[in-house]
């Protein structure tokens, strides 16, 4: 609680200067890039061209935009799953999705990033209309309730490169498979229904979803050089657990 406490801050404290974050955005590089994998049109418009083409919701959209919604719950309830199922696991699995947290958030101080839908209300696509239907799913359905909701999770609008979304849960996947293939295989499903419904809803390009994978696999490929570090300091902080709760005589 307390990881997600800070990462929470310094995933908004970006914003607080909106004004001087939208002079740093960087807006056109993932819409040339994905266009290149749209075949000269972005994926995002041509999903949303022949999958909603007269803005009615179907039951597979609303599917969609729940898998984007559950996901605030998943890397935490996969490791709560870790921790019940395969306690020997957990502390390794803790280290490593929240790394992804922590690396992610960095990059987003870096080089702020704007989605899809943030660049279609710039003009930067063109003539490419972007939706942005979870926004749009998510007012009619929880009506009132919508704005404060989106408040505390919407943060900053200029975080999508890389997509924390995809690389928390693509890690999830990876750790869940370790654990067992039953669990790995509906970890691997979720992470590949959410990459879908990402670029479809109009919020992450594809090639965010790309940075967040390669985010995920370069934190497992850095591992055997970082953990022995980790680990020292995580002995370190015992250390001084332990001896802070020491009983003082007078």
């Amino acid at each position: 609680m307390l990881q997600m406490y800070v990462y929470l801050a310094a995933y908004k404290m970006p914003n607080d200067d909106a004004r001087a974050l939208e002079q740093r955005v960087h807006i056109d590089y993932p819409v040339a890039l994905d266009r290149l994998f749209g075949l000269g049109r972005l994926p995002t418009v041509r999903l949303q061209q022949a999958l909603h083409p007269d803005g009615y919701f179907r039951s597979y959209e609303k599917v969609l935009v729940w898998a984007h919604w559950v996901w605030f719950a998943t890397p935490h309830a996969t490791l709560a799953y870790l921790a019940r199922w395969d306690r020997e696991r957990f502390p390794r699995a803790a280290v490593l999705t929240y790394a992804v947290f922590d690396l992610g958030v960095v990059s987003y101080w870096v080089a702020p990033t704007a989605p899809p839908w943030y660049a279609a209300a710039r003009g930067a696509t063109g003539q490419e209309p972007v939706r942005r239907l979870m926004v749009e799913y998510g007012e009619s359905f929880w009506r009132s309730g919508w704005a404060p909701l989106y408040s505390v999770l919407g943060g900053n609008p200029l975080a999508a490169m890389p997509s924390l979304h995809f690389a928390t849960s693509a890690m999830a996947a990876l750790l869940l498979s370790e654990s067992g293939p039953v669990a790995g295989a509906v970890g691997g499903a979720y992470a590949g229904v959410l990459g879908f419904a990402l670029v479809y809803l109009g919020e992450h390009y594809v090639v965010d979803l790309l940075g967040g994978l390669a985010l995920t696999l370069g934190v497992r490929r850095l591992e055997p050089l970082a953990g022995p570090a980790v680990r020292a300091i995580g002995a370190a902080i015992e250390r001084v657990g332990r001896f802070a709760n020491e009983p003082r005589t007078a």
